[in-house]
């Protein structure tokens, strides 16, 4: 029988997060997709601490599509994170397909000074 979509995610996200995982030098950018907002959040596995977040929903992100909205939070994160000492990130898709909102978000933030 075949899997439903959230199955399927949910086999991805524990492949991924057996390997990636967030520490003070190098948390996790996690990124959360529904389908009419985009989320990101970095953060601190060991401790068990979010450092910095940003959302589509946040009051200074205005985008007239779901994809300039992913944009902006990758911008918005970035800038978020460098000014909280951040350089380098580890990417958790969250398993996602690394293609059109969540690739956008990705490509935003390493353009505005993320490191992956």
């Amino acid at each position: 029988m075949a899997l439903s979509k959230l199955q399927r995610r949910t086999r991805i996200k524990r492949r991924i997060r057996k390997i990636i995982s967030g520490t003070a030098t190098k948390p996790r950018l996690s990124v959360f997709r529904s389908n009419k907002e985009i989320y990101a959040q970095i953060v601190d596995d060991v401790n068990g601490v979010t450092l910095a977040s940003a959302s589509s929903r946040d009051k200074g992100i205005k985008a007239s599509s779901k994809v300039e909205a992913a944009a902006a939070v990758g911008k918005a994160i970035a800038e978020i994170a460098t000014k909280a000492g951040l350089e380098k990130v580890a990417f958790d898709r969250n398993g996602y397909l690394y293609h059109g909102r969540v690739k956008v978000l990705a490509e935003a933030a390493r353009e505005s000074g993320l490191k992956f």
